[in-house]
């Protein structure tokens, strides 16, 4: 999705100018003529920079600023000034302001300051996140997506977060189970405490008791230390146990034990140590049949299946897409230090008509590579060759946005008509090279209406080579007409 600028100034015409230098580079542009005005744009959210006019009327620049941070809004704000003498610089990064301008500035200084802003906002999220994370204080307010069944996961386990009550947390592999149960500890009593994950799959069958309830030294070949196990490392915080059906038979009636008595065995221990922990389990099989085959406890299984919470697949969860996509181009924007502003309209179309099989692992993995072999600004659909024209969108898979006119996918568009393209000049000889090119060039601008990605794409060239090529053969006119 395009980031929103909101662009706070009385002057209109300067509102134009910085206008046309966003909407060129892909930005989403709104405006506001007055500080009171930009304060109530700003409290109804969804605005990613602002830049912000020093003097204006009713209310200053710097006013404006410190109401902003005020009210708790985040996002980075840019002033615009005429006046850039120390003391104005510095009381207005006192008050909250991430960079400032001297009017007038021109348009590559704005665009700078916006990636860098941006780049710096997406830095801070991404370590507020792994702060929430490392410190077991990730809620549900943190769950990417508000579709409607990510919005009852929300309810239920904000239900199941005020108690100790056992939860079992259901779905395909990918879907997020683990980070709805960091939800559930972050936004339980517990959080802060110890958060320990098992993946039940995983574990060794020689090794499962020892990794699960500790051993004493000494007690087994090879035990030359002490290990406290799982359950006591979680004490007094959450156990999750992942693929929990997986777990061997031997070691179900064990773990069952544990529940029931509160306490664990350690290997080669003379008595049982007490733990206090709160235990939520996955899994991606059906329990209830593993139990009519035999394969799980039906005692176990009604143990820990006292609150359900079933975690829908990303494919009946389409409109979290764009969501979840610009969440993970936050992350892997900081994680690779790239600057990729979101992804254009098509491609978002492309990855929100996708099944997605893998779920959302799936799609972070798929956003992830193409961050990393991007050459543009935006993601494009070429970037995603993995599933571009695997799995094209039905019409009515997504829902498109009445603002935005329809965008066609690249294997929707008319094939190349007979290219007018001579290769002989007047007296019968061979053309340059040069000339050639741009011809071809040319006729590809003007067949697939100046959309630049299906242009490269079809020429099998970089964007950025492209571009290259554009301002050497002085084809910039026709490019910003069809445009």
């Amino acid at each position: 999705m395009a980031k929103t600028v909101l662009v706070i100034d009385d002057d209109p015409t300067q509102r134009r100018l910085i206008q046309a230098v966003l909407e060129r580079e892909g930005f989403t542009f709104e405006g506001a003529e007055s500080g009171p005005a930009g304060l109530d744009r700003l409290a109804r959210g969804g605005i990613d920079v602002v830049l912000l006019d020093m003097v204006m009327p009713q209310m200053s620049g710097l006013e404006v600023l410190q109401e902003a941070r005020l009210s708790g809004v985040a996002c980075p704000i840019i002033i615009l000034t005429a006046n850039a003498g120390i003391e104005t610089v510095v009381e207005m990064m006192r008050a909250g302001a991430q960079d400032f301008f001297v009017k007038p500035a021109s348009p590559e200084r704005i665009l700078v300051g916006v990636r860098n802003a941006l780049q710096m906002g997406d830095l801070t999220s991404e370590v507020s996140r792994l702060k929430k994370r490392a410190s077991g204080r990730m809620g549900f307010g943190d769950l990417v997506g508000s579709s409607s069944a990510m919005q009852l996961v929300k309810r239920m386990g904000e239900r199941a977060a005020g108690s100790t009550i056992p939860v079992l947390i259901t779905g395909e592999s990918g879907v997020g189970k683990e980070v709805i149960a960091r939800a559930l500890h972050g936004s339980s009593d517990r959080a802060g405490k110890p958060f320990v994950a098992v993946n039940c799959g995983a574990l060794p069958t020689n090794l499962v008791e020892s990794i699960l309830f500790g051993h004493e030294k000494g007690s087994f070949t090879g035990a030359t230390d002490k290990h406290l196990g799982k359950f006591k490392e979680a004490d007094g915080g959450t156990l999750f146990l992942d693929e929990i059906g997986e777990l061997p038979l031997d070691m179900q009636v064990k773990l069952l034990r544990a529940l029931q008595e509160g306490e664990v065995d350690p290997i080669g221990s003379k008595r049982p140590t007490k733990v206090d922990v709160r235990i939520v389990s996955a899994t991606n099989r059906d329990l209830a049949q593993q139990v009519k085959d035999g394969t799980f406890r039906e005692d176990l299984f009604y143990r820990l299946n006292v609150f359900p919470i079933e975690a829908p697949a990303l494919r009946e969860r389409r409109e979290d897409v764009p969501a979840l996509v610009d969440h993970f181009v936050t992350r892997f924007n900081v994680e690779e230090g790239r600057r990729i502003a979101g992804a254009a309209p098509e491609a978002m179309r492309l990855l929100q008509g996708f099944d997605w099989p893998g779920n959302v692992r799936q799609l972070e993995n798929t956003v992830y590579r193409a961050i990393v072999l991007a050459d543009g600004a935006y993601l494009q659909p070429h970037d995603f060759p993995s599933i571009s024209g695997l799995n094209p969108p039905a019409p009515e898979a997504v829902a498109e946005s009445a603002s935005e006119a329809p965008i066609r996918l690249p294997e929707d568009l008319p094939p190349l008509p007979e290219a007018p393209i001579k290769f002989l000049d007047e007296r019968g000889h061979l053309r340059t090279l040069e000339s050639i090119e741009r011809d071809l060039i040319q006729h590809a601008i003007e067949v697939y209406a100046g959309h630049m990605s299906e242009v490269a794409r079809r020429l099998g060239i970089g964007r950025s080579t492209l571009y290259r090529k554009v301002r050497e053969q002085g084809l910039e006119e026709l490019v910003s007409r069809l445009g």
